[in-house]
């Protein structure tokens, strides 16, 4: 039995130290928490069961490309925050985008896409996709008018957008793009990194595919890379088949660590929330800011129902007064406290130059038709104190323009 430590009895030294205390047998104790399976293969007692898990007709793992028992375990937690029957895993965000999309068109086909994506992906659909023979036309997804002629007239296979869109926060009324989808027969995918499944639930509002980068809020702690496909269980065993093939897998320890940090998702989301729609608030007052977006700020015009509650997320975009490249740079060279890096939905505050990180991929022109400006700042809320993250703020923005505000006096003497 390969499993019975017994028959080391009279081995030699290598071959103890290779197997002594490996494959003890099934436990009769659970875990209080999902274990960390890091082997990269799996095997049975008898070949015929192997043979059955490799041919489907039986529940198992024969290998990490093909599935791991952590991986599973994050995919379970994962579909059930979303409401989808199934989810699948991949290495980061921007291979669950390029998975997802790549699993709904061919040569020929054409996507319809939110015009003011994330740079890495207005760069899949304008490279990668076009190389592939597959043609996208952008339309800005809050004009449902303009996106349902836009449909109407392309006949695409897919239609994408994000929830909530970065940089400058533009919410989508997922319900309304749903409908225009299913009329034209279209796969209706979101992005829903930014608001998380603790504020907005895609497939319940008629998304098709919901995809997170997992790096972001899900796991929160900026110590992991990962990204989700949540869907149908149909469409989750393509993908996962697919999955076999391009080899794009997360790893167990990244599983783990995601699965970790889902457990306080609520209660950052709560508390960046809180935050953000505060800091939004005194940022719009803040005599070197031009303009704030943020979700909680403005009339929606219907797209509000697709939010769980009044919560608007941690994710505030802002234009410092006549900057430019810089002014922005002795703004984010000031701060002390925040941390001008490349990602978001951490328990740091983040802040982000899109023009020279998210967006880089754009040219100016490109930058300027969408609306991100050279003085654009996208700022991710952390759990720290918002009085401390207005005073940095606060600083930083006064060693760029010159002009000094100071944080509310309620929330300085509630620091005290």
């Amino acid at each position: 039995m390969p499993n019975d430590t017994r028959t080391l009895n009279g081995s030699g030294s290598h071959t103890r130290a290779v197997h002594a205390g490996e494959r003890p047998g099934p436990p009769d104790f659970t875990p209080t928490t999902a274990p960390i399976y890091p082997s990269s293969s799996f095997f049975y007692e008898d070949t015929a069961t192997l043979d059955a898990v490799f041919g489907h007709e039986r529940e198992g793992y024969v290998y990490t490309r093909y599935g791991n028992p952590t991986i599973t375990a994050l995919e379970t937690a994962i579909a059930d925050l979303e409401g989808t029957e199934d989810a699948v895993a991949y290495a980061s965000g921007m291979a669950a985008v390029y998975g997802a999309i790549l699993h709904e068109v061919s040569a020929g086909s054409k996507i319809v896409a939110a015009r003011d994506v994330y740079g890495a992906t207005f760069a899949i659909f304008t490279r990668l996709f076009k190389d592939l023979g597959v043609e996208t036309v952008f339309v800005d997804a809050r004009d449902i008018e303009a996106v349902a002629r836009t449909v109407a007239e392309f006949k695409p296979r897919a239609l994408y957008c994000e929830t909530v869109s970065n940089p400058l926060m533009r919410v989508a009324d997922l319900s309304e793009l749903a409908a225009v989808a299913r009329r034209n027969k279209a796969t209706f995918i979101v992005d829903n990194t930014f608001p998380s499944p603790c504020l907005v639930n895609p497939s319940l509002h008629g998304a098709d595919i919901v995809i997170h980068s997992t790096t972001k809020y899900l796991a929160g702690h900026g110590d992991v890379t990962g990204g989700v496909i949540a869907t149908d269980a149909t469409r989750a065993a393509e993908l996962r088949e697919d999955l076999k093939l391009t080899g794009a897998i997360l790893g167990p320890f990244e599983a783990w660590l995601t699965l970790r940090g889902i457990k306080t998702l609520p209660l950052r989301i709560e508390r960046q929330s809180m935050g953000a729609a505060e800091i939004a608030a005194w940022l719009v007052d803040h005599p070197a800011i031009a303009h704030v977006n943020y979700p909680g700020l403005e009339d929606l015009g219907g797209a509000e129902a697709i939010y769980n509650d009044d919560r608007r997320g941690g994710m505030i975009s802002f234009d410092i007064a006549d900057a430019g490249r810089d002014e922005v740079f002795r703004f984010l060279e000031s701060l002390k406290l925040i941390m001008p890096a490349t990602t978001l939905g951490d328990v740091y505050s983040l802040t982000l130059y899109p023009a020279i990180s998210s967006h880089r991929a754009l040219s100016s022109e490109q930058r300027a038709e969408i609306g991100i400006g050279d003085g654009l700042v996208r700022l991710s809320v952390g759990i720290e104190d918002v009085v401390d993250i207005m005073a940095d703020l606060d600083q930083a923005l006064a060693a760029a323009t010159g002009i000094t505000f100071g944080a509310p006096a309620e929330l300085n003497a509630a620091a005290r």
